[in-house]
């Protein structure tokens, strides 16, 4: 029964070209903002006709955002490999291809999600197509999320309703972001931070008439910048490139006019978080120095989270998962500056990685491909996984 459905599932190329077919742009901006309904649907038909249990989870039906929990087989220990289904934006004009349909050139797959990361679901497929799935001994479950690349929506409410979505009968998680299979075991968090103050505007003539935003938004820059220095001396982890947290300065807004007191002003900030720190605790830190740095200076604060932000990834280097991939792919696991969806799985108790085929320098790029050649050796490390962990208990 399972050959005659895997014979109904395209080989790898078609899986991908259908996938990169389906527009799935994730935007702040409403104008771009697309769903993935229909590339989760579709995903949905080809591991039901493999035999998976599909439930498609509505995220945001006004907006057709939707993640999908696609499962296998019982037991307290399986395996979940995961990828979020939504792209970046594109501008048309710098891409030599069509964004929405698979070119194959100089050894490549062109195509927006091709890297990043549609190619993923199509390796998953043509890792599992010919294993005879009725004698798992644990259960395999996929998750394909919405919005990875703006809001983390789909993981978060992967998360919140995980026991009914089964994912307690998980203890491994591959997250297949492009890291060349190799394997990452450790990425920093970020936040997004708006803070703005409103003094007084006044004639400039007399200072005495207003009271300037732009100038306590030097106090507040002068006190974020001691904060940064301390945390930079509290945390370290040289494992990592940049081996200190982060604190970029990366908007700032204020006044009219170069005759009137400024009245408001904002500034947005970056935060990019070890491994051991928290966004929360860093927000709730945040709001009180500043609150204290302007205390009794009559300027209002508002801060807001431009976004909610995802905390820092940690598994051990020591724990089965990590031990396991290393061996398998002959390469010792990183830790890498940029972030996934890996901390929501952590914090259901799972091992976690990240590990998949392509490069992240092609992703977010015109002209975004991954490399064919990349494709084989993902599809033997993931068949190796799901014997490993959900047959044979062995590889």
């Amino acid at each position: 029964m399972h050959q005659a459905s895997a014979s109904k599932i395209p080989d790898i190329k078609s899986l991908i070209g259908q996938l990169l077919a389906i527009p799935s742009v994730s935007c702040t901006c409403s104008d771009i903002d697309q769903g993935n309904l229909q590339v989760i649907s579709l995903l949905a038909d080809w591991f039901e006709t493999l035999g998976f249990h599909c439930e498609i989870q509505i995220v945001d039906a006004a907006n057709n955002k939707a993640n999908l929990v696609a499962s296998i087989g019982s037991g307290e220990q399986g395996l979940v490999l995961a990828g979020h289904t939504d792209t970046v934006p594109y501008d048309e004009s710098r891409w030599r291809f069509n964004p929405f349909s698979l070119t194959e050139k100089d050894n490549r797959f062109y195509g927006l999600g091709s890297c990043d990361m549609k190619s993923f679901f199509a390796v998953i497929i043509d890792a599992i197509r010919n294993l005879d799935l009725k004698q798992l001994q644990q259960p395999l479950i996929i998750l394909a999320t919405a919005d990875e690349e703006t809001s983390m929506a789909g993981a978060r409410a992967l998360s919140s309703h995980a026991g009914s979505l089964g994912l307690n009968r998980a203890r491994y998680a591959v997250v297949g972001e492009p890291t060349g299979m190799k394997p990452v075991r450790m990425h920093k968090g970020m936040m997004m931070e708006s803070i703005v103050l409103t003094g007084r505007s006044g004639h400039s003539s007399n200072p005495a008439l207003g009271n300037n935003a732009m100038e306590a938004m030097f106090k507040v820059m002068t006190e974020l910048m001691q904060w940064r220095e301390e945390l930079q001396q509290q945390y370290r982890n040289p494992l990592f490139e940049v081996p200190v947290p982060t604190m970029n300065f990366g908007h700032i807004h204020g006044g009219d006019n170069p005759n009137r007191i400024c009245g408001q002003c904002e500034l947005q900030i970056d935060i990019r978080p070890l491994p051991g720190m928290k966004v929360n605790d860093l927000r709730v830190e945040m709001q009180q120095r500043l609150k204290k740095v302007l205390r009794d200076t009559g300027i209002s604060i508002k801060t807001e989270s431009l976004f909610d932000g995802v905390d820092a990834m940690e598994t051990a280097g020591q724990s089965e998962l990590v031990q396991l991939v290393e061996k398998m792919t002959k390469s010792e696991a990183q830790a890498v500056a940029f972030g996934t969806e890996a901390p929501y799985y952590n914090a259901l108790g799972m091992q976690t990685i990240v590990m998949g085929p392509g490069s992240i320098n092609q992703a977010h790029q015109p002209d975004e491909f991954i490399e064919i050649s990349a494709l084989e050796p993902a599809v033997d490390i993931v068949r190796r996984l799901v014997r490993h962990y959900c047959l044979a208990g062995s590889e």
